[in-house]
């Protein structure tokens, strides 16, 4: 009888540290609640379902315009950026609220975001590609790899330290990456040959590596040409690289004749003109609401948080994927989900600790 009371008494005081610290936690949510006013809160809530909403359903338009019919790749990475008058709608009024004035624009800030406008072009045609060979689902899980890429040009461009634990999701972000590869017979489509998924896997890489490299470049040139960090700026860069990016992809769709194929398309296309128009003007917006809560994330919590939304987003993407586009899902994929997942969580842990993780702007597809 006595043991028996020494072993509850042990017990009791082993999780007495636990639920201290569960009661320290809810004290510390409590204050920070009570230090902010509503709006922020609610503005934070609505910048992160832009993120957790818009981002899967542009992925799954993109899907779904070449499932329904579509195949120009360049009038994909167009409607990526051709959102970007969204973003100006936005960046206005914060110069009267803020009350500042716009950036002035010398010639090598012009020339970076002229630089980083043609990468983000070439980066959408990538994802254009992945998009129109993978599914859904598979893309999602691929571009994840961009994580991979932003850690290791941040270390070789901006100097940003890597420890342990971002190597360690270095790691596991590869090792699923390389189960959907050892896995691609059981998720291709029947019409899609073994040539074009294998184009399609290295476009979706390739794309998720430049995707990376302009995440370092972003912060590159905020470090060393604007030498600030303000919602307004970002926006502004923002809106210039996309600029860029859209002009650059215009000239695209113009020398592919792709603008005149778009009414003999819209006619072919599964649902007609109305679905085929709609599809392209949703995956514009949403893709750009996406961008506009990830930066909102970012300036109104950390980018931890905004790790975590990308994170939360690419199980949302597939499942999204497989339920309302009926994509394949393999025990090897969900395999691959859980160690992207596990990879994003020792990425995030691992930025928590360095106090400096990488921009997360771009203009490019996730």
């Amino acid at each position: 009888m006595e043991e028996g009371l020494v072993q509850l008494q042990h017990v009791s005081q082993s999780s007495a540290p636990f639920w201290t610290r569960i009661s320290e936690l809810k004290t510390k949510a409590s204050d920070e609640y009570k230090s902010k006013p509503k709006s922020y809160w609610i503005l934070l809530a609505l910048s992160s379902a832009a993120m957790l909403v818009a981002f899967p359903a542009s992925s799954l338009l993109s899907r779904l315009y070449y499932q329904n019919g579509g195949t120009s790749k360049w009038l994909i990475s167009w409607v990526a950026v051709a959102g970007w008058p969204l973003t100006v709608i936005i960046l206005i009024p914060t110069y009267f609220v803020c009350k500042t004035l716009p950036t002035p624009l010398d010639l090598k800030l012009t020339l970076s975001y002229l630089v980083l406008g043609f990468l983000s072009a070439a980066d959408n045609l990538m994802f254009a590609y992945a998009y129109a060979y993978l599914p859904a689902s598979t893309a999602s899980l691929l571009a994840s790899s961009s994580l991979i890429f932003s850690a290791l040009f941040g270390y070789l461009i901006v100097k940003n330290n890597i420890n342990a634990s971002i190597i360690n999701a270095i790691v596991i972000i590869t090792a699923g990456v390389t189960i959907i590869a050892l896995d691609s017979n059981s998720d291709r489509y029947g019409n899609i040959s073994d040539k074009q998924y294998i184009m399609g896997f290295v476009w979706d890489i390739l794309g998720s590596a430049l995707h990376g490299l302009i995440f370092a470049l972003s912060e590159l040139v905020f470090v060393k040409l604007l030498g600030r960090r303000s919602f307004h700026v970002v926006l502004e860069q923002q809106v210039m690289v996309s600029v860029f990016a859209f002009v650059f992809t215009t000239i695209g769709v113009i020398v592919n004749k792709d603008f005149q194929k778009m009414t003999s398309e819209a006619r072919r296309f599964k649902g007609g003109k109305g679905s085929y128009y709609n599809v392209l003007i949703w995956g514009a917006i949403t893709f750009q609401l996406g961008v506009l809560g990830g930066t909102a994330v970012l300036f109104l919590s950390s980018t931890v948080l905004a790790g975590v939304l990308n994170a939360i987003r690419v199980p949302l993407t597939s499942i999204a994927a497989v339920i309302l586009l009926h994509d394949p899902m393999s025990g090897f994929k969900i395999l691959s989900l859980v160690l992207t997942f596990w990879g994003f969580a020792s990425y995030i842990y691992g930025s928590s600790l360095r106090g400096k993780p990488p921009s997360n702007n771009g203009t490019s597809e996730p």
